[in-house]
């Protein structure tokens, strides 16, 4: 089940190292669903903080969820399939 809680990623105009680092405690204190956007530039620092979550064997993969969106500038037909392919890497 999906948790209904989430920590967001908006940015609050802290570095992206500070980013990384609260979601790494984040997951130590038991948070496993993470809210992102491509306009937050936050996705980069949430993955690697993932990455090294589950490298260091605090969670794994499948107890994860990531949710993400699709911004109004990108909604239009041949914006969307790259935007979501960009938000995927």
């Amino acid at each position: 089940k999906m948790p209904v809680i989430g920590m967001g990623s908006a940015p609050d105009f802290t570095c992206k190292k500070d980013t990384k680092e609260a979601i790494i405690e984040a997951i130590k204190q038991g948070y496993r669903h993470f809210d992102t956007a491509a306009a937050y530039g936050s996705e980069q620092a949430l993955g690697e903080a993932l990455k090294e979550a589950i490298q260091l064997g605090l969670v794994t993969r499948q107890e994860l969820f990531v949710t993400s969106k699709l911004w109004v500038t990108e909604n239009h037909p041949h914006l969307v399939l790259p935007a979501l392919q960009k938000s995927l890497k």
